[in-house]
């Protein structure tokens, strides 16, 4: 009678360890990254009455069972739900990080001052110091550092992650190496045919962020597809002159050594020409040369004269693709002009030379597009050199690019302009000195920051850990863990969390695992539980009263 009050008070017991851990649960259905507990429950010790006997063979008697009664029940284990991921909040913060596992449950490092930790929880900011740092409490993330020689991650011990040191808050400079002018220079531009020219300005940097603008002035020479362009002077960031081929200071270059052609000055580059529609099968240039459609090597091949022509047109150009249709060929004759530039350079002046009518004896007709281009190799001396090294080692040489311009009608209008930057915008374009403006995580934990002058500079990696037995952390509160024996000790290294097919998403945080509907049904059967062993201990104390009242 005993035995059962005392079980049933195991059993309250025990029922009340499987309510609180519900209890906490439900407490943390909205903690970041919360995973859920449950209880298993085992029963305890049991008496034996009597013990089990084996059967006789020589009485014919069979054995008997052991005779016990269980003395209750305790909680076997608390387990954690380690493995089953929470759904993803979105917060649009660069620094809340939800981690997608693929094969393996990954952890987040932080130092508490004293031992590392291990957190699911994604919500970080950077504190005072330039740290990485946890919101709820401060402790600092960890992950590996850039190697200063290389630029590269260099994936040794992990440490704090420092992402807005001193060294970080810039971004160098760097000095600009090439330029291109393009777009048309029309002949009939009044600024072209001026005494001044059509004014142009480049702007670019020295390797220590300062500014200066070189400006050119561009002049036609009379003849047609013809012009010439000149370095006027160098102004500074302020303004003020810099440089000034008309007032050379001592110790300054002259101008034909400060700008020219970087290869030979005698070079010229030729690409583009203007050509007149003959028939299906010929064209002819300014310079009278004829060229005749090749249907074998589809290209056309220059010939003494119209009479060696002979009649091959499958394939041809013909009138409507050169001047559309209905169009007046006579009117047109000039119309059709190619793009791209020649230069020659003069030794002397500095003086440069754009030539437009100079003729390649095999031209090739692209049918996709409708235009002539060059076929074989051409010498290439298109790179014309503003040759700044000669005011010292702040500067780069600065090869300018005019083979993207045209000389083509744009009705007295021209469009032609200098950039910083070779022909795809960024290369060589040098940079001013970069601020830190912002901070941004990509998929595998690496830490960019993002520049005022374009710069997106890797400032070092989020490291994860990975364990054995995840399920095997303990619980130190404030969403981290602790390894214990049974879940496998950190190496102190860390993981690439893109290893096993793992990421890490920015602005978003993994929401709790707690499932509401579970929680609820657990606690239904709990509380029966609970109930069904305070009736037994009722019970067995009516059995006692009646027990007791045998005496009267």
């Amino acid at each position: 009678m005993m035995r059962s009050m005392y079980s049933a008070v195991s059993g309250l017991k025990t029922h009340q360890t499987k309510m609180d851990v519900i209890g906490n649960n439900i407490a943390n259905v909205n903690t970041v990254a919360f995973k859920s507990s449950s209880v298993t429950f085992q029963d305890m010790l049991y008496q034996n009455t009597s013990g089990a006997s084996g059967a006789n063979a020589a009485t014919g008697v069979g054995g008997v069972n052991a005779k016990q009664i269980g003395l209750g029940v305790t909680t076997g284990a608390v387990n954690i739900s380690i493995t089953s991921a929470g759904a993803a909040e979105t917060t649009g913060r660069a620094f809340d990080l939800r981690m997608t596992d693929q094969s393996t449950t990954n952890f987040f490092i932080v130092n508490n001052g004293s031992s590392n930790l291990f957190t699911r929880s994604g919500s970080f900011y950077v504190d005072g110091a330039g740290n990485l740092c946890m919101t709820s409490t401060g402790y600092t993330v960890m992950g590996w550092q850039v190697d200063k020689t290389t630029g590269n991650i260099r994936k040794d011990t992990v440490s704090a992650l420092r992402v807005m040191s001193t060294e970080n808050l810039t971004s160098a400079p760097e000095a600009t190496s090439e330029a291109t002018c393009g777009g048309i220079i029309d002949k009939n531009d009044t600024d072209v045919l001026s005494d001044d020219g059509l004014i142009k300005n480049l702007k670019f940097y020295d390797n220590l962020g300062y500014e200066y603008t070189a400006r050119f002035s561009i002049k036609s020479t009379g003849t047609d597809g013809e012009f010439t362009v000149e370095l006027l002077n160098v102004l500074d960031g302020d303004g003020n002159t810099y440089y000034d081929p008309e007032n050379i200071q001592a110790g300054q270059p002259a101008l034909n050594a400060l700008f020219g052609n970087t290869e030979d000055a005698t070079k010229s580059y030729t690409l583009g020409k203007d050509y007149t529609y003959v028939s299906a099968n010929v064209i002819v240039d300014k310079s009278g040369n004829y060229y005749q459609y090749n249907a074998a090597t589809h290209s056309y091949d220059q010939v003494k004269s119209a009479t060696d022509m002979t009649v091959v047109t499958a394939g041809a150009l013909s009138l409507t693709q050169v001047y559309g249709a209905g169009a007046d060929i006579l009117a047109k004759a000039d119309a059709y002009t190619g793009n791209g530039t020649g230069y020659a350079v003069d030794g002397t002046t500095g003086a440069l030379t754009l030539t437009y009518n100079s003729v390649y004896h095999r031209l090739s007709f692209n049918t996709d597009d409708g235009t002539f281009s060059k076929v074989g190799n051409v010498a290439d001396a298109k790179s014309v050199g503003l040759n700044m090294s000669l005011f010292g080692g702040q500067f780069a040489n600065i090869n300018v690019d005019f083979s993207t311009c045209q000389n083509t009608n744009n009705g007295g209008k021209s469009t032609v302009t200098m950039s910083k930057g070779a022909t795809d915008g960024t290369t060589g374009a040098g940079k001013k000195l970069g601020n830190l403006i912002g901070l941004s995580v990509s998929n595998n934990g690496e830490i960019y920051g993002i520049y005022d002058n374009g710069n997106r500079n890797l400032l070092g990696q989020i490291a994860v850990a990975q364990f054995a037995n995840a399920a095997g952390l303990e619980k130190v509160g404030e969403n981290c863990y602790s390894t214990t024996l049974n879940s496998g000790e950190f190496d102190g290294i860390g993981e690439d969390i893109t290893a096993d097919g793992s990421k890490m998403t920015s602005g978003e945080l993994e929401m709790s695992n707690v499932d509401l509907s579970t929680e609820f049904t657990q606690m239904i059967t709990t509380q029966r539980g609970f109930q069904a062993n305070s009736r037994v201990i009722t019970t067995s104390d009516t059995l006692l009263e009646e027990l007791v009242n045998l005496k009267r």
